[in-house]
């Protein structure tokens, strides 16, 4: 969990780069990802601009003091070798993207999960 050093004023609609006071060291063959906290990012509409932070970076990473704004994961690096096809296989999902596997959404009802423009 990643809490904020100090104590900052974001503006409405605004951003702000907030430290955390830590500096990490992570193991060769991963990668550290700062993720939101969607508690935070739904109760109050704070979201944290993903992030990736390398193995060679020893810098500090960079919300009230104490809030738990973000996560910090540690992943794998996995390379694939990439292929070039003309077609690729049916799924059950097919090209549906955002919120076509989820709950559904109407028109009637969208207000209730998604505020601001869009």
């Amino acid at each position: 969990m990643l809490c904020n050093a100090l104590v900052a004023k974001v503006p409405t609609r605004g951003k702000s780069l907030l430290p955390t006071n830590l500096s990490i060291a992570i193991p060769e063959g991963t990668y550290a990802r700062i993720a939101p906290r969607s508690g935070l990012t739904w109760k109050h509409s704070i979201d944290v601009g993903a992030g990736v932070i390398d193995t060679d970076y020893r810098g500090p990473v960079g919300v009230k003091v104490g809030d738990r704004i973000a996560q910090l994961i540690i992943e794998k690096i996995v390379t694939s070798n990439v292929m070039d096809v003309e077609d690729l296989d049916a799924t059950v999902r097919g090209a549906g993207g955002f919120g076509s596997t989820g709950i559904g959404v109407s028109e009637t009802n969208k207000e209730k999960y998604f505020e601001g423009t869009y």
